[in-house]
């Protein structure tokens, strides 16, 4: 798959729904973030990649990198199956409130490699 239309596209349109509000999300709260495919899932791209996400069979994955999961250890306790892996049921609402301060502290932190190389 090329785009992130493609891979929401291969989904039943339950699905293919909350892919789109997470991605709508992303999009509204990073609107200057570019959009791909990379490692097979849609992902957001700012001075790096930000973040990916991805449904599986029982749950829809949000991967934020290691780094934006450690950030918000205690509060994502209940998601994290993985270095850099959320994990959020299918059949319960995302939890939008936490999956903004992941993005947020992600968009941070690109920012700053980028800034960090400017000074060397």
């Amino acid at each position: 798959m090329k785009t992130i239309d493609e891979y929401i596209g291969t989904f039943d349109p339950t699905i293919q729904e909350t892919l789109n509000e997470i991605r709508n999300f992303i999009k509204t709260e990073v609107p200057e973030a570019s959009e791909k495919i990379s490692y097979g899932m849609p992902t957001f791209y700012l001075n790096g990649n930000l973040v990916h996400f991805a449904a599986f069979k029982d749950h829809y994955g949000f991967f934020p990198s290691p780094s934006g999961i450690d950030a918000f250890k205690n509060e994502l306790a209940p998601y994290r199956t993985g270095k850099g892996k959320l994990r959020f049921p299918i059949d319960k609402p995302v939890p939008w409130d936490i999956v903004q301060k992941v993005i947020h502290f992600r968009v941070m932190e690109n920012l700053n490699k980028v800034e960090n190389k400017k000074q060397k």
